[in-house]
């Protein structure tokens, strides 16, 4: 059964942990996170973008297809389904929907907007046991179309939002979507610091967690980050594992062609790569 982000996020703050947004394309990407989160024992949030929700047939497509798997895969592990970089009317169609957790994305709006909006988000998602994720300050990079330059945001915007009852808070350190820049100056810890200063308790939100060195993220880790958001490094090693499958020839030799097969290597590869996230992240054992 889908749970809300809440207690595990809060649970990993108390722990100096991290929980894993891995995000969800297809089929073959959510039953590879899954099954990774419960052989490791750890807890974890599929996360989907507006543009992946469309693609996947749309989000009551997606919670069937995220149920029927906790069921038949026997999960046992926290699991939150959480909209990535929610507008408003998407994150009310989520809700709708059956997502356990959603993420407003009021970043772009005048933060006096950004509030209002997400109040009324809290009031709805409060009265279902739904969290929230709110956003402050533009993350660099793209998302869905979206670009922005490795901004921070302005503590004292975040305790606005953070004293609001949000459940989570994503903010800008200087982080980025997709690859990084070779020029990349890297997280602003002293931004970090000083908004979990502000923020206490609040679960922080590292967003373009592809490619920050390990390190780095382990400080996050230390300065109340609670979730990171992973996405471009699954992709690229799909594609890397099921680009070396076609070019050795392996999809002309029986029924390699079969989908099954063709997409193995790759599914493969995705659980590696959450392996190696949730080892970085704490997160192991931790369910």
């Amino acid at each position: 059964m889908l749970v809300s982000a809440k207690e595990m996020l809060t649970k990993a703050k108390a722990g100096k942990y991290a929980v894993g947004q891995f995000n969800i394309n297809n089929l073959e990407w959510t039953k590879a996170i899954l099954q990774t989160a419960e052989e490791l024992k750890s807890p974890v949030i599929l996360g989907v973008s507006e543009g992946a929700g469309k693609y996947m047939c749309g989000y009551t497509t997606v919670v069937g297809m995220v149920n029927g798997m906790l069921n038949e895969l026997g999960i046992t592990v926290p699991v939150a389904l959480h909209l990535d970089h929610g507008s408003y009317d998407g994150a009310m169609a989520c809700i709708n929907a059956g997502f356990s957790s959603v993420m407003f994305d009021g970043s772009h709006y005048p933060i006096e907007e950004n509030i209002a909006k997400t109040k009324e988000l809290i009031a709805i998602c409060d009265e279902k046991g739904i969290s929230l994720e709110a956003e402050v300050g533009a993350i660099g990079g793209e998302e869905d179309g979206v670009v922005g330059n490795g901004e921070v945001a302005d503590p004292n915007e975040c305790k606005m939002i953070a004293d609001l009852g949000v459940t989570m808070l994503a903010a800008g350190i200087g982080n980025i979507h997709g690859k990084y820049p070779e020029n990349w100056a890297g997280l602003s810890f002293e931004t970090l610091d000083a908004i979990q200063q502000l923020t206490g308790e609040m679960p922080l939100v590292l967003h373009g967690g592809t490619g920050i060195p390990a390190d780095m993220i382990q400080k996050a880790i230390s300065l109340g980050v609670s979730k990171i958001n992973v996405n471009t490094e699954c992709q690229i090693a799909f594609a890397e594992a099921t680009r070396k499958y076609i070019e050795a020839g392996k999809d002309l030799s029986g029924k390699g062609f079969d989908p099954r097969k063709l997409l193995a290597d790759g599914t493969a590869a995705i659980k590696a790569t959450v392996k190696e996230k949730m080892e970085l992240f704490g997160s192991v054992g931790k369910a």
